[in-house]
Formats: structure tokens, C-alpha cells, sequence
């Protein structure tokens, strides 16, 4: 919306800076100069005790002294009301009495009949909260006392009673002044189908104005007295000036107190909100009834870049929570995300700070979980993942997950995310070995048993790191994929299987994964501009070992790089299956080595260098060579070499 020239001018004129910055601070009389326009207060943007934060009234800006915070009289309004330009002005311009601009006649018409239904809703709230201190609303009051709700929090959220008559609020608003197609338009009352006299829309109800971001009553919340009433919570219409999809319980307050530093927090409904800011947590917005919208969750993100979600500890409330991570997948962003605090079993916000106190709702909002965890339980818990096959279910679903975000540099994080939670799900049991010294008491060797001195001197003991070569295959793997993106889908599971030696190197790797599958080099590029993947790539392609790779040279055809990766793939198994067991070995025979035993660690350990130098040397091993060393390697395993011979 565009202002005419000279608005704000008229607006600040009317506003002295010092009666805006006033409400929020306390001046201090001893520095303040009214006279000269030149006001000192504590900083409402930090806290502090001396008074660094000064006002020119004159020129209408502040200044702290102290974080060096400042602005003028609109700035200071969208900060500490945590709103937008145009809402900061509009709340301005009816503390001065300006009239906002209207675009056109019909917008100014339509903007009008909005107020006239405003002030409907505005009207009635005040006679519900008039009701609920009448006699027929005793059953209203003992509820509410049961839930400890205090006179300060009724007062503070607007909590009424509609009494059980058929038009009691349209009579009263009709003696307001307001017509009944009016009051029809406004959602407080219902018009016969058939003809005749509205009648009231809510009847023997605890009421909750639903408010705008302006604090405006723009619809209401109503809780049945009558256990037998078809619906425990009615909401108002859809309205020209309320739409429930588009809105949130307690969205200016959570605002304001979000914009000074609370969390905010997403509850199920109007109670839960309640309870939450009368504990303390004063950011807490629900939604009215349904499940949160795309818009609600815009509006979430506008006040807050991650929030936290907390929802009742049973299976409804587990079910809310992942379908609002489902809607939010495609949504998210850098910085932009969502996090999950789920209760208790059988209790909401409103039971847990009752019965454990603030404490425990604060506790579980520090220790919120990310959505990719809650994402990866729903996935994996309870599920049979007992087979190959099985398994391979879970990649491709969690493919699918993958896939339904759009920001590439998020997807790549969520998949290295998910790599490592696989591979701690799947990861092998401990070696026997390993058990029978932790049975003795220990996994380290008895303390008075050296090794044999031919143990020492055992190519075992004087193996150089096998690291060195391990990272090298993974960049050539890595390189190889990035020439022909479309290999990543062919080769998703071994690349899945892979525990990278380096962090980037697992990120680039989900980078790939998440390509769609047709992908070539060149939208690669486009898919990993301005992220690490792209600059771990670039270092990739650039390092010696890979420019030498036969099949990464210009012109290479597919079939040569698919077979170049095959082959990287296989190196790479066999190189890090020996090493493992090895390492198994080494901890079994830390206290039973022998001369023999030594002997075939030895003629182990060669087979380990052979496979870290094969393709280093020759950049293209044939496949006898492979074979061989398979054969050789297999062979070691089966004769159980670590054991000892009696």
C-alpha cells in the first residue's frame, strides 16, 4: 500500500516521539530536559539500570547509547510491537485521530462496513464479559476457576459468557444500533432459513474473542456448558473480516512478546494458550479448531523463524504433528523451520504446568526436537527392517521425503542427517571379541602383557595410515557421479552405504542423491550454486588424483565412467573391509598373540596394502586383479586367521 505525500510528516507532527516511547519506558527526571525535547531512559531494547537511551523530541529519533538500537516513531513501534510498516503506521494513525488513506471509493465503502463489523464483535464481547459476572453464568465461573484461570487472566484475554437465550445479543446490539443483516454479516447471529428474526449464534457458551494483529475482536471462540450440546467448541463463520484458516488465537500478544526474546510456541487450542501465558510463556499462539494451513504457517514464520510445536502426548497429537511437518517440508528455509516438544502421554500444556509447573513446560521447550528426527521416527519407529528389502522401502521413502524440498542446500543437509541416523540404526553389533573382554571386565589389554616383539615389528604395527587412500577413492567416487549426475539414482544404495572419511565429502554425496533423476553436470552446478557442496566439489575436480582419472577426461563416455565407479566402489569395500577386520583381529589378540598368529596377520595387513594401492598405481585395475584380491581377502576370513591354533 502506497501512502500520499506528506502523511507520515502529518503523522509524526501529531505524534511527539517522547509520548510513543513513553508507554514502554521509565524516564529518568534527573537527566530528562522536557523543556528542550531531550528525554533519558533505561533501554527498552536491552536490559540495563542506568539510562543510556535518549530521545530528541525535536529531531524524533533515539539513540542507545548502550546497544546502539535506534530509529524513529515508526521504527520504534514495528520493533517493539513486532509488527510490519503498514500495521506500525496504522496503529499510529488511530492514536492520532488520522484516517488511513483508501485506495479507492469501493475499498473505502468496503473498509467501512469491516469497521461497522468490528465494532459488532467489539460490542459483544464487552456483554459477555458483563454476563459472566451474572448469576446464570455460576457454572461458567466454576469451570473456569477449575481450570485456575485468575480474574487477571480473564481480564487479560476477554474471557465472557453467552447467555442461554435465543436473542439476547440481538436485541442488545440492535440497541446499539446495529441492523441485523449487520449482525448476521458480523457471525453472531443466524438467519432462518425460512424467514423471520436472526437469532444468536452462541447460547449458554463460555466465550474467547478471537482477535486480528491489531487486537481487534474479529470473531469468537465458544465452549458448551451443556455436555449434551452437538459441538463442545463452535467457532464464528467465515466473515468479510474473519477467516479462520488465516488466523491465530493470541497472535498480537505472542507477537509482541516474541519480538522481545521468548519462544515462540505453537499449542492446540484456546485453553492451552491460556495456560501457557498465565505460567509465563507469553508467545504462544493455536489455531481454531482445525489443523494449522499453509497461512497459518506463514503467519508462525512472520513472527518467529523457528517455533516450537507442542501438542498432547497421544497418538492424535503425534498425527497433528506430522502432518504439520509434511505441510512444512516444502516450506522451509534457511533459518526457517519448525521444532517439536511432545508431551507427556495423556497431557497437554494446560495438565503439565498444573501439575509439574512452568519448569517442566520450560524444559521441554529447550530440549524441542528438529523435524527432520521427528520426520525419521515416524519413518522407522515400530517398523520390521529386518531384510534387504525392507530396508530399500525405507531409502526410497525417505528419497520421496528428500525430493519434497525444494531449497537444495537444506536437502542436502537433511539427507547427510538422515545417512548418519541410518547408520546408526543399521550398524553391526559389536565383534565377539569385543564381548568377551568386556565380560573380564575390560576392552583394553591386561596390564602386564606386552606384546611379542615380533608383533611389534609385524607389518600390522608398521601399516602406514590406510586413510590417506581411502579419502582419495572417495573423491574419485564422488567426481565420477558428478560427471554423470544421473548415476547417483543407479548407485544410490552403495553410496548410501559409505561412511565418509570427510563431512563435506557426505554432504556433496546427499547434494547428489537429491537431484532429480534426469539431472546432467550442468544442473548440478545450477542445484549446488553459492552452497559448501559446490566449493567441496570444485576442490574435488581440481585435485591431482582426480584429474588423472581416465575416465573423468573431456569426451570419457558413460559406459567408462559407469565402470570407473563401479570399480572405485568395490576398491573402496574391499580396502575398508580388511581394515576391519584387523582392527577386530588386534583387539582379540592383544593378549594370546603367537609367532603363527603374527605370521597370518602379516600376510593380512599385505592384503590391505594391496587393495589401498590398487588404482592408485594403475588408475584402471583389470578385473583379475579385483578378483584375486577378493578371493585372497575372503579366503583370510574364512580361516578365521585371528583365532589361535592349538
Amino acid at each position: 500500500m502506497s501512502l500520499p505525500p506528506g502523511f507520515l510528516d502529518e503523522l509524526r507532527a501529531r505524534l511527539p516521539l517522547s509520548q510513543v516511547v513513553g508507554r514502554k519506558v521509565t524516564w529518568d527526571i534527573r537527566k530528562t530536559n522536557q523543556g528542550k525535547g531531550d528525554w533519558w531512559a533505561p533501554c527498552p531494547f536491552h536490559q540495563e539500570k542506568t539510562a543510556s537511551f535518549h530521545v530528541d523530541d525535536r529531531k524524533g529519533f533515539y539513540y542507545c547509547f548502550g546497544c546502539q538500537a535506534k530509529g524513529d516513531l515508526i521504527s520504534f513501534v514495528t520493533e517493539t510491537q513486532n509488527v510490519g510498516f503498514i500495521d506500525a503506521v496504522e496503529i499510529l494513525a488511530r492514536e492520532a485521530g488520522l484516517e488511513m488513506p483508501q485506495a479507492d471509493p469501493r475499498a473505502r465503502e468496503k473498509a467501512d462496513r469491516n469497521a461497522r463489523l468490528i465494532e459488532a464483535n467489539e460490542t459483544a464481547a464487552r456483554l459477555f464479559r458483563l454476563q459472566l459476572a451474572g448469576a446464570a453464568a455460576g457454572p461458567a465461573r466454576d469451570y473456569l476457576a477449575r481450570r485456575g484461570l485468575d480474574a487477571a487472566t480473564l481480564e487479560r484475554f476477554g474471557i465472557g459468557y453467552a447467555p442461554d437465550a435465543r436473542h439476547a445479543l440481538c436485541e442488545h446490539l440492535k440497541a446499539k444500533g446495529f441492523a441485523p443483516e449487520e449482525i448476521v454479516a458480523a457471525g453472531l447471529a443466524i438467519a432462518p432459513e425460512g424467514g423471520g428474526a436472526p437469532f444468536d449464534r452462541f447460547r449458554g457458551r463460555i466465550m474467547f474473542p478471537i482477535r486480528d494483529g491489531r487486537g481487534r475482536t474479529i470473531a469468537f471462540g465458544g465452549r458448551a456448558m451443556d455436555p449434551g450440546a452437538q459441538a463442545k467448541y463452535l467457532n464464528s463463520p467465515e466473515t468479510p473480516i474473519f477467516s479462520k484458516g488465516r488466523t491465530l488465537y493470541n497472535l498480537a500478544p505472542a507477537r509482541e512478546a516474541a519480538g522481545k526474546g521468548a519462544a515462540l510456541v505453537v499449542a492446540e487450542g484456546y485453553m492451552d494458550v491460556i495456560a501457557l501465558a498465565q505460567a509465563g510463556f507469553g508467545a504462544a499462539v493455536a489455531p481454531l479448531g482445525t489443523a494449522i494451513t499453509e497461512d497459518q504457517l506463514r503467519l508462525i514464520w512472520a513472527i518467529a523463524p523457528e517455533p516450537v510445536v507442542a501438542l498432547d502426548g497421544d497418538k492424535a497429537g503425534l498425527r497433528a504433528a506430522e502432518r504439520l511437518a509434511e505441510l512444512a517440508l516444502p516450506l522451509i528455509a534457511a533459518g526457517q523451520s519448525l521444532r517439536f516438544a511432545l508431551l507427556p502421554e495423556g497431557q497437554d500444556p494446560d495438565d503439565l504446568t498444573r501439575r509439574a509447573g512452568p519448569g517442566a513446560m520450560r524444559a521441554l521447550i529447550e530440549t524441542a526436537e528438529p523435524m527432520s528426527a521427528l520426520l525419521w521416527r515416524r519413518e522407522t519407529e515400530g517398523a520390521a527392517l529386518d531384510t534387504p528389502e525392507r530396508r530399500a522401502a525405507l531409502d526410497a521413502q525417505l528419497r520421496k521425503l528428500l525430493a519434497r524440498i525444494a531449497d537444495s542446500a537444506i536437502r542436502a543437509h537433511y539427507a547427510a542427517d538422515f545417512r548418519v541416523r541410518r547408520a546408526a540404526l543399521f550398524a553391526p553389533a559389536s565383534p565377539p571379541g569385543a564381548a568377551r573382554h568386556r565380560r573380564r571386565g575390560t576392552g583394553r589389554p591386561s596390564e602386564g602383557a606386552a606384546p611379542l616383539e615380533t608383533t611389534r615389528r609385524s607389518q600390522l604395527a608398521a601399516t602406514p595410515d590406510a586413510g590417506v587412500g581411502e579419502r582419495l577413492r572417495e573423491a574419485a567416487i564422488l567426481a565420477l557421479v558428478a560427471a554423470q549426475p544421473r548415476l547417483a539414482q543407479e548407485f544410490a544404495a552403495d553410496l548410501e552405504a559409505i561412511d565418509w572419511s570427510d563431512p563435506a565429502h557426505a554432504s556433496l554425496q546427499a547434494a547428489l542423491l537429491a537431484l532429480p533423476v534426469a539431472a546432467d553436470s550442468a544442473a548440478l552446478d545450477m542445484a549446488l550454486a553459492g552452497t559448501e557442496a559446490l566449493q567441496t566439489l570444485e576442490k574435488l575436480r581440481a585435485s591431482s588424483h582426480v584429474r588423472i582419472t581416465p575416465a573423468l577426461q573431456p569426451g570419457a563416455p558413460e559406459a567408462a565412467i559407469r565402470q570407473a565407479l563401479r570399480s572405485e566402489l568395490a576398491q573402496l569395500r574391499a580396502a575398508r573391509g580388511a581394515r576391519r577386520e584387523l582392527e577386530e583381529a588386534v583387539e582379540d589378540l592383544s593378549t594370546l598373540a603367537d609367532e603363527g598368529i603374527t605370521w597370518r596377520l602379516g600376510e593380512a595387513a599385505r592384503v590391505r596394502e594391496h587393495a589401498a594401492r590398487l588404482g592408485l598405481e594403475d588408475s584402471a585395475p583389470d578385473t583379475e586383479d579385483l578378483e584375486a584380491l577378493s578371493q585372497r581377502l575372503q579366503s583370510l576370513i574364512d580361516a578365521r586367521i585371528w583365532v589361535k591354533k592349538r
